[in-house]
């Protein structure tokens, strides 16, 4: 009976020990939870919106460039839409869409309030035959000072059908919300 108390009152005193670890545990995950919600609302505040400040649909202007002198080819309109959970789509009136098929990708949030792109369309000739593909990517640096607008830098690959790297083009955008 005696051994049987002991062990009684062992068990009864890890139990509790586990508790009180276990709770300072708990207690320290939710102190690190109010930070995160603290940065969060920094953020918010900075932004005008939580989060995912990316999300949502932009009216692009496109200006393709040299991509060793950085002069101005051609600007034209776009449409970009990014999605939450990553994925994104791309209209364009750089090419008429008989043309061109919509860009559709992926994107990500790097650090702070840059974001990076990157969407796939597809080519055609005037006669619909398939002529390859182009494959964008994009730096996105959303405007602290301006709030709804963003400017990117990025390149457009080229490529035949046969899937051999044609050229690459280089290109900035500038963008406010389409609200």
């Amino acid at each position: 009976m005696k051994n049987t108390f002991l062990k009684t009152i062992g068990g009864a005193a890890l139990t509790i020990l586990m508790l009180t670890m276990f709770a300072q545990v708990r207690v320290s995950a939710q102190d690190t939870n109010n930070k995160d919600q603290s940065n969060e609302q920094t953020q918010e505040d900075l932004f005008g919106r939580r989060g995912n400040e990316l999300e949502g649909t932009w009216d692009v202007q496109v200006t393709v460039r040299n991509c060793q002198t950085g002069v101005a080819i051609r600007t034209y309109p776009e449409l970009q839409t990014f999605m939450f959970g990553g994925t994104m789509l791309a209209s364009t009136s750089g090419i008429p869409p008989s043309r061109v098929t919509p860009g559709q990708g992926v994107w990500s949030h790097a650090r702070g309030n840059t974001y990076r792109f990157k969407f796939k369309d597809f080519n055609f000739d005037a006669n619909g035959n398939f002529t390859g593909w182009v494959i964008v990517k994009h730096e996105v640096n959303l405007a602290f000072s301006r709030i709804g607008t963003f400017e990117s830098a990025g390149t457009a690959e080229v490529y035949a059908p046969n899937g051999n790297l044609l050229f690459t083009g280089c290109a900035t955008e500038t963008a406010t919300r389409f609200e």
